[in-house]
């Protein structure tokens, strides 16, 4: 048991002890801040180049408090206090923030908001790649409401295009970037209604193998919605719930196969082992199935069979990258969203840290002359952090003072609600009697709740490199898309595109026309 008062005079002690010794000179921090002004001054030579790749970051469930805790974690886990550490999308130069809420939910949900930041058109609660026409689980108010996503328009364009996540692949995310449905729930045809069955709907795993054939990478998790029901999986032999779910007896991994033209390198993987022994040099399509359902969380990730995702995206690009006209990656960190569902910050937190490592990785091997990238969330939790911590206070630890009303020691980190709530004796839990830096440690929360709610916060959008400016203020969460069309003259919205000699045409595409020479009702 830890004592609460010793936890009391260590954070006293630590509030001046943790000061860095330059840290007390006024000097550091003028000129610190004369550094950031000479680089903000930098910013105003605007990088109007076309944007060849596109590459979008989506950390499901990151909002800002998980942003600045995930900070704090990955410097600690260099060994620093934390505060003063940067991401690798802090140093995006331009900010904006992202209204998420759904056409009918003002807290939103993955779906409806993966439409809006894929297809450039807001959305119900629950549907994905439909306009707000499409009622969620009406399989007969899908027709005619389907809307493209960037990802076909990059590929409509010529480019390749790939799709990499740590939850299935035909989860929420993903699935709004090739899928049209009522409900995003329809994994498989094992998890449709038979009234949408009959009505002709089909579910996302179908979709993701028939609706746009020609992806060249995907990767996440997802196996067993491709199997026929019962199929045993090839890792985990004996688990029941690991088995194929198909209704429809398909072998969707089969028929992806058999897509693929024979002159073309196709490769289908399910481990780590077989991901690091490719030649992505050799490779013309990917598809990676790594897990049953959603992969691990990084914290439990078993290093043989699961690669991790800055693992995942290196071999994505490498890939991509081939293409002259150039490629768009989707790149979800989907398993955020998880660990705060289920209360638990520091799985959460350990996939946002991984997720920026892979934003690293990604912007090692491209260019800002030539690549447009940006990093945002979809919507928020309901996780915050407080308590007057002192400066390099562990971010899972306690804060420095008991509870004035129950006497009673409390983490710095909270949940508005969820599964945390415990009530021992009918009072809050001591948390000083149980393990709070667990890897599964569920956060005290205010309300009880099975599953942690998602928060209706607006959330950051990070951008660099051509166009990058464009987002740079408040926007509907459904402008996002436009703009990496616009970036990189794909799309509908090609007035500012000249058309490039046929020579360099098969190199690199359009080029783009200066601004000034269109009216922002054009642009816009």
């Amino acid at each position: 048991m830890i004592s609460p008062f010793l936890v009391l005079a260590i954070g006293t002690c630590l509030t001046n002890s943790l000061v860095p010794e330059k840290e007390k000179d006024p000097k550091y921090w003028r000129n610190q801040a004369q550094e950031t002004l000479k680089y903000a001054l930098e910013l105003q030579k605007l990088n109007t180049n076309v944007a060849k790749n596109v590459i979008m970051f989506l950390g499901d469930g990151m909002g800002v408090s998980t942003v600045t805790a995930a900070r704090i974690l990955k410097g600690q886990l260099h060994h620093n206090p934390g505060e003063e550490t940067r991401l690798e999308m802090d140093k995006f130069p331009f900010v904006a923030l992202s209204k998420t809420y759904n056409t009918n939910a003002q807290v939103p949900d993955s779906a409806g908001t993966a439409t809006a930041y894929l297809c450039g058109v807001k959305a119900n609660e629950g549907t994905v790649g439909v306009s707000a026409a499409t009622e969620r689980s009406r399989c007969n108010t899908t027709q005619g409401n389907e809307v493209t996503s960037i990802l076909r328009w990059a590929k409509d364009a010529g480019k390749s295009v790939g799709i990499v996540t740590t939850t299935r692949v035909n989860h929420a995310t993903p699935s709004a970037a090739y899928a049209h449905s009522a409900d995003r729930d329809w994994y498989s045809d094992n998890e449709m209604p038979p009234e949408a069955l009959s009505q002709g709907c089909k579910d996302i795993a179908y979709q993701l193998m028939h609706n746009i054939r020609d992806i060249e990478v995907i990767m996440g998790g997802g196996r067993k919605y491709m199997y026929p029901k019962n199929k045993t999986d090839v890792e985990y032999e004996i688990d029941e719930k690991a088995r194929g779910t198909r209704l429809d007896g398909l072998d969707l991994v089969d028929i992806w196969k058999n897509f693929k033209p024979r002159h073309k390198h196709s490769h289908f993987i399910w481990n780590r082992t077989e991901l690091l022994a490719l030649d992505p040099y050799n490779v013309d399509y990917l598809l990676g199935l790594f897990e049953p359902g959603d992969m691990q969380y990084e914290l439990n990730r078993n290093n043989v069979t699961d690669p991790s995702l800055s693992e995942m995206v290196t071999v994505a690009i490498q890939i991509l990258q081939k293409n002259p006209r150039g490629f768009f990656l989707l790149v979800e960190g989907g398993r955020i969203d998880h660990g705060h569902h289920e209360g638990k910050a520091k799985q959460a937190l350990h996939e946002a840290v991984e997720m920026d490592r892979a934003i690293g990785r990604a912007g090692s091997m491209t260019s800002l002359e030539d690549t447009l990238t940006v990093v945002t969330a979809d919507h928020s939790h309901v996780f915050t952090f407080g308590g007057y911590t002192p400066r390099g206070n562990s971010i899972f630890g306690l804060a420095p003072m008991l509870s004035d009303t129950d006497k009673k020691p409390f983490t710095a980190i909270l949940y508005g609600n969820g599964p945390g709530y415990k009530v021992v004796g009918g009072e809050r839990e001591n948390v000083s009697m149980v393990d709070y830096a667990h890897n599964n440690y569920q956060a005290q929360s205010a309300v009880p709740l099975r599953h942690e709610t998602h928060g209706g916060e607006d959330v950051a959008v990070f951008s660099k490199g051509p166009m990058a400016h464009l987002l740079h203020g408040v926007h509907e969460q459904n402008y996002i898309p436009h703009v990496m069309a616009y970036a990189a003259c794909i799309g509908a919205n090609l007035d500012h595109c000249a058309p490039a000699s046929s020579a360099r045409n098969l190199a690199a595409g359009p080029l783009l026309l200066p601004l000034a020479l269109f009216p922002l009702s054009i642009l816009f």
